[in-house]
């Protein structure tokens, strides 16, 4: 029973709109630097991805990853020919975005080697947002 006034036709709406309410508050919260999550630590990770990542849309494919993750950071293309970036954000989802750095990458891209440095835990998040850095 949905209680007085409530329509099974408004419930995935209201469950969607929810969800996003939440999902504001929770990055809001993570920003301000509150603990989230229940004792959810947030993690900053330098990487360098070394293969066919330049001209290969991977830059784009990683900014795309990482909003969709909900991860904070940047990418950027080298001289050297391979992409470095940062991802900050809950341990789990920054665990996802090395994987998908490691092993997926764009469609058209081919990763030789994914070097990760400077890990370390954060109490709040350095930046906002993911995006390519020229």
């Amino acid at each position: 029973m949905l209680g007085r006034g409530g329509c099974a036709a408004c419930l995935p709406s209201y469950t969607k709109w929810s969800g996003l309410i939440l999902l504001e508050a929770f990055i809001f919260l993570a920003m301000s630097g509150v603990d989230v999550g229940g004792g959810a630590k947030l993690t900053s990770v330098d990487f360098e991805i070394f293969g066919n990542v330049q001209g290969v849309c991977f830059r784009m494919y990683t900014e795309d990853q990482g909003k969709k993750l909900g991860v904070n950071g940047w990418v950027k293309n080298t001289r050297q020919g391979t992409v470095v970036g940062q991802v900050q954000g809950p341990s789990d989802k920054v665990r996802e975005m090395k994987a998908w750095l490691s092993k997926v990458g764009s469609p058209s891209s081919r990763i030789d080697r994914a070097v990760f440095s400077n890990e370390r835990d954060i109490p709040k998040l350095e930046m906002r947002g993911f995006g390519t850095r020229y």
